[in-house]
């Protein structure tokens, strides 16, 4: 049977495994598609540990933080309708793609959010 913390860490691993793909694109043409389906992944796994995980099943105040953190991501950061805005006239200008996924990164690194991610994904 799977418990909530393996339930959390599996969520988590998928989150960071999408952030880690964000950061290693080598920005060429196309990108721009993946980056969409990334972000969409990373949004999915963060509404699901906001909505889904209840803070009194996993007692670590860690997780607690985190769940503020994206809690507060989800309210302030929507890229996708800047994604949909660019992508028409901008698909394939590099420079255009590069800056909106080093501003996704930034997003996500901002408040420490991933660095939390990736200690409480090891704590579990």
């Amino acid at each position: 049977m799977v418990t909530h913390s393996d339930h959390l860490k599996k969520i988590l691993g998928h989150v960071l495994d999408s952030y880690h793909i964000l950061k290693e694109f080598e920005d060429k043409p196309g990108d721009l598609d993946r980056i969409k389906i990334e972000l969409l992944k990373i949004n999915g796994f963060l509404k699901v540990v906001t909505n889904k995980i209840d803070t009194s099943l996993i007692q670590l105040s860690d997780y607690k933080i985190l769940k503020s953190k994206f809690q507060h991501y989800l309210e302030n950061y929507y890229f996708e309708k800047e994604i949909k805005t660019m992508e028409p006239l901008y698909f394939d200008d590099l420079s255009r793609v590069k800056n909106m996924r080093l501003k996704i990164l930034e997003a996500l690194e901002g408040k420490h959010m991933m660095e939390l991610t990736k200690d409480l994904h090891q704590m579990l």
